[in-house]
């Protein structure tokens, strides 16, 4: 099935854009402009608008199409192709969250892979799972939990269900090009607000302001909080390591927008990545503070799986002039390694550099007033349809 993208056009105010003009003195201005991804040639094969540039090996499978010799060949190309919507029946949709440094304790994705296509994402390893690739599979071939609100009201009936905040999109965005189609996150908000059960949102995609009617509903009972990702204001950059998802601006315009509707706006910065975005903290957290965000989080840059070799390639393909320096701090701030799998550790990595984004995290979320008196969503209206409110 072929999708075709469509395109959200937002305004941004003359008030959220002179404050991305004047954000610092000169002084103090980011050298991000400086990070530029390399010119491909004509005769360089390069798929532009997908994140991999290949499919990794699926490591619960025991054969795999491999191409030998390509120099044999004559035109030998990987066509990049259109996007594929794989409808399915699913049996569950709420997980369990048991890791402990993540911080949530319930998930729910209507999608699996990922067409915005980041080439840092550690969901692409879950793709595997599935019987396709952590690399290009992950950005082309989406599965869709077609009965995806009819599960989470099943779960929400079930008499031993505790309530807890449940994240949408703990895993692939929610706001991915397919929910322009179907809708399911759309779905599963109405059946949280039907229940009054407190969710939680994470997404760089502008189309959440789509829901800002149901958003706006639920914040009014607080029971939803929404992060926006943004890891660099760079565009040059963006494009080719979060290659479809909203620009730098169009996120804050969502952040401005949603906040101003009354609902509790965060930022994501995350992945940090040394020599690439890590110098942006200050830019990023002071223009959603400016944007009316209350509250941040980061994570430090691991490649786990299948995304160690995904991002070495991406990584020597558009910046060759910074790769080694970039690749060699990665490995300084996990023990060596560019995977870290201790728990703690693996989000915020370890050593100078590593020392040196924490510094600047908690600097700055002092100084733009992030993460103040935070307030929890509330548990305690929970009803199922049809049952009476309780006494107690």
């Amino acid at each position: 099935m072929e999708h075709t993208n469509i395109a959200l056009c937002i305004s941004v105010s003359p008030r959220l854009r002179g404050s991305i003009k004047r954000l610092m003195p000169n002084k103090l201005q980011q050298d991000h402009y400086k990070v530029s991804a390399r010119d491909k040639e004509e005769s360089e094969q390069y798929l532009h608008g997908r994140g991999a540039q290949f499919n990794t090996k699926n490591k619960f499978l025991k054969d795999e199409i491999t191409r030998e010799h390509a120099e044999g060949i004559d035109d030998w190309t990987d066509p990049n192709v259109p996007t594929q919507y794989l409808e399915q029946q699913s049996k569950t949709i709420v997980n369990k969250v048991d890791s402990p440094d993540v911080g949530m304790a319930y998930s729910m994705n209507a999608y699996a892979g990922c067409e915005h296509g980041c080439i840092y994402c550690y969901a692409r390893n879950v793709h595997e799972y599935w019987g396709y690739s952590a690399g290009l599979d992950f950005e082309r071939k989406i599965i869709v939990k077609m009965n995806a609100p009819q599960l989470l009201r099943k779960q929400l009936m079930h008499p031993k269900w505790e309530v807890m905040p449940i994240m949408v999109s703990g895993n692939t965005d929610c706001y991915q090009p397919a929910e322009q189609k179907y809708r399911l996150t759309r779905g599963l908000l109405q059946v949280c607000n039907e229940f009054n059960h407190p969710v939680g949102i994470l997404t760089k995609n502008a189309w959440i302001i789509k829901d800002k009617d149901i958003l706006q509903e639920l914040a009014q009972k607080r029971l939803v909080t929404a992060m926006v990702s943004i890891t660099s204001f760079n565009e040059e950059l963006r494009r080719v390591m979060e290659p479809r998802t909203a620009t730098a601006t169009q996120r804050l315009r969502v952040i401005e927008e949603l906040s101003n509707a009354g609902i509790k706006m965060g930022i994501m910065m995350g992945p940090m990545i040394p020599g690439l975005n890590d110098h942006e903290m200050q830019r990023i957290m002071k223009s959603a503070a400016d944007a009316g965000a209350t509250f941040t989080a980061y994570t430090f840059i691991r490649l786990n799986g299948a995304i160690k070799f995904l991002f070495h390639d991406w990584l020597y393909k558009n910046f060759p002039d910074r790769a080694d320096k970039v690749w060699h701090l990665i490995e300084q701030s996990h023990d060596g390694k560019v995977n870290d799998t201790r728990w703690g550790l693996r989000m915020r990595g370890e050593g100078a550099i590593a020392q040196i984004i924490a510094q600047q995290y908690k600097k700055y979320g002092k100084l733009y007033h992030m993460n103040e008196g935070r307030q929890g969503l509330d548990t305690t209206i929970f009803r199922r349809p049809g049952e009476q409110g309780r006494l107690f």
